[in-house]
This record gives C-alpha cells, structure tokens and sequence, in this order.
C-alpha cells in the first residue's frame, strides 16, 4: 500500500462556480406556515445559503483542515483519504474512527484530538492514543468504487489492510452511523486483529441469529417497533437511497441547494438541538461538511453505500456473534436503536452507557462525552 501525504486546494473556479449557482436557484413558492413540518424550512434555507454565499469563508476553513497530518493510501480498490493524528505515549493505543452519513471525517477531527492529545484536554498521557480518520470510499476525498460491490465488509477489509500498513498489529474500532456499521463488520470478519469495538449507534440492518436464542422480549418487540415507526415517519431519505440512489444522484450533484436541504434537514431532526439547529451546530460547521460533499462531487457516490448495504445487511448467521468486548454509548436524541438485550444478541457488550445529552452527531454535538466514554472503555482493554 502506497501512502503519500495530501492537502485540500479547491480550486478557485468552484467556488465561483458555486456563488453563481447560489445566485441562480429556482426557489419553489412555500407553503404557507409550513416551516419545517414538510422537511426543509424554505425560510430558513434561504438564509442559510445566502450566508454560504455572502460570508462563509472556505479559505479559512479549508487552511485549518489542512492544519491535520492528511494522506492518501492507493489500495487495489481505489484511494482512500485518512487523517492520522499520532500521539506522543509510547503505549498509545491505536483506533480507528468510522465516521457516517451525512457526516464526514471533519466531524470526527475534534474528538481525534481531544484522544491523541489529553494532555491538552487535563488528561494524563497514559489515556493517550492513535488515532486514525479515514473517508469512507466514495466518500469527500477518498475515490468512488468503479465497480459495485463496495460495501461495509469490504470497508473492514480496507480499514484492516490500512491499519496494518501503519503498523497497528491489533487496535480498536469506534463508529456511528455507517462507521458503526463497518466497525461491526470489523469485528465479525478481523476479531484477531481487534483489541475491541465502541459504538454511538447501532447499524439500521443489525439482525442477530434469532433461531438459536429465546423470543423477543416485549421490551425488545417495543424498541424494535419505535425503531419501525421512525423510519416510516423519517426514513423517506434512506428508502430512496438504498433503492434508487442513481437518480437522487444527480440533482445533489448539480444543486448547491438541493444538496445543502438534503444534508441540514437531516443535522436538525437527528441532532440534540429541540428544533433550533444553530443551538447545537454554527453555520460553519454546518457549511462545512455541506461544502465538502458540493467540492468533491461525491454525494451521488457516497449514498450509494445505502444500496449496497441493503444488498449485504449485517445480518448475523447462526450462532455468529462478535466476541471482541464491545462498548456502546447511547445518546439520548440518538435515531431508535433496540432494546439492550436485542443487542447483547449479536455483540459481547462489556460497556454501555447512557449518556445525558446529545443525538446523532455525537462526535460533533458532545465530543468530550463521547471521548470520555471511549477511554473509559479503553481502560478496560489496556
């Protein structure tokens, strides 16, 4: 595996490019009061664009994501982008950081930090470790597959051949969303090299053997029946996604708008922030991630992981379950996940906790929570 160090350099041209087609969009006429009850606030997305327009810098954004050690691995199956963020402990333990959608890597850079440097967060350096942020393929800066067949358990491939190519015999595994799924892909199919796997959420298509074990549980038939309402209420995104991805494709492409509505809806209604995003998130933030899919082109690609896994679920065969410890960190705005005896089903569960606060973008909405359950996990495996 070849790895080269990478930097970020829009060019100029995009982002004229993309003030003009701000300039230039085609608004729809609102409905009267509908706010968000219909999805995107018209309103309010026309605020925000402007802003995206007028005032958000992407030059100082794209300076200080360039302030992290970023490279590019070639693989047999295309480039993969990575942050890595080496620590100074000699014993630093080695984790991977899985981010999801419609998140990116740049999510994760805060908690990445607050973990390979806790000297600098009034931690010892003994809680210190490696941390490695990759992109998903498809994904922002790593290359979309040219061939179908990428999915979580290809992922984990990946992720176990990069990890070793930068010399981490054995590490752990933390995701959400997406990442929680090929986290789990990693420890069914690379126990061996795995000292452990942490979870903020539990993946949409996680089916444990039910022909082996006792019968649901009322409790487990509840949660799993709330978890069923949702996605009839709020999953619209993900049926489209997972069956026609190829023609949402293209307008996310070719609209700067369309794709800023297809991404914000999504922070509001699965973050912690009680209907208002700016109390959880700022516009740069939000802009940020909504700018690196709109640069890079890669939102037709990365949703089409959604179809890929619908083809591959994790669906666990009889008697598979994965025996590496597991932690779980539960946010309390998190999207419905089981009952925790649905999930001791499948995975060894060592660690669970219910947290106070926060939702779906727990590495961006309570970064020092969630490290701080992450290394209290850790300690277990030192």
């Amino acid at each position: 595996m070849k790895i080269q160090p990478f930097r970020i350099a829009v060019d100029e041209s995009d982002i004229i490019d993309l003030k003009k087609r701000i300039r230039a969009t085609r608004w729809p006429a609102p409905a009267r009061d509908a706010k968000w009850s219909l999805g995107m606030d018209l309103e309010y997305l026309r605020s925000l664009v402007e802003y995206w327009r007028d005032q958000f810098d992407w030059r100082a954004i794209e300076s200080a994501l360039n302030r992290v050690p970023q490279f590019q691995a070639a693989t047999a199956s295309g480039s993969i982008h990575f942050v890595h963020l080496r620590s100074n402990e000699a014993k630093a333990l080695p984790i991977i950081l899985t981010h999801g959608w419609p998140s990116t890597y740049a999510e994760l850079l805060t908690l990445g930090k607050m973990l390979a440097n806790p000297e600098a967060h009034g931690l010892g350096s003994k809680d210190a470790f490696d941390v490695v942020i990759p992109s998903l393929p498809g994904y922002i800066f790593s290359s979309a597959p040219a061939l179908l067949g990428t999915d979580l358990y290809t992922i984990a491939d990946q992720w176990s051949e990069l990890m070793a190519a930068l010399g981490y015999a054995r590490f752990i595994a933390h995701g959400g969303d997406i990442g929680a799924g090929v986290s789990t892909a990693l420890g069914l199919k690379h126990a061996e090299r795995l000292l452990g796997v942490h979870l903020n959420f539990i993946p949409g298509s996680y089916e444990p053997d039910m022909d082996h074990g006792p019968e649901l549980s009322i409790e487990e038939q509840r949660s799993l029946a709330q978890r069923a309402d949702w996605f009839d209420r709020e999953g619209g995104y993900s049926h489209v996604q997972r069956t026609k991805p190829d023609t949402l494709g293209p307008a996310l492409n070719d609209s700067a708008v369309g794709l800023a509505a297809w991404i914000v809806d999504k922070f509001r209604s699965w973050s912690d922030c009680d209907g208002d995003i700016e109390r959880r998130f700022s516009r740069d933030e939000i802009l940020t991630t909504v700018s690196l899919y709109w640069f890079t082109r890669s939102m037709p690609s990365a949703i089409r992981l959604y179809w890929e896994s619908r083809r591959r679920p994790l669906r666990f065969a009889a008697g598979e379950k994965i025996s590496v410890p597991v932690g779980i960190a539960h946010f309390p705005r998190e999207l419905p996940i089981p009952a925790k005896s649905y999930v001791e089903r499948g995975y060894n569960i060592t660690h669970w906790s219910e947290m106070p606060k926060g939702g779906h973008f727990a590495a961006l909405e309570e970064p020092e929570m969630l490290a701080r359950d992450i290394r209290a996990f850790a300690n277990g495996l030192r």
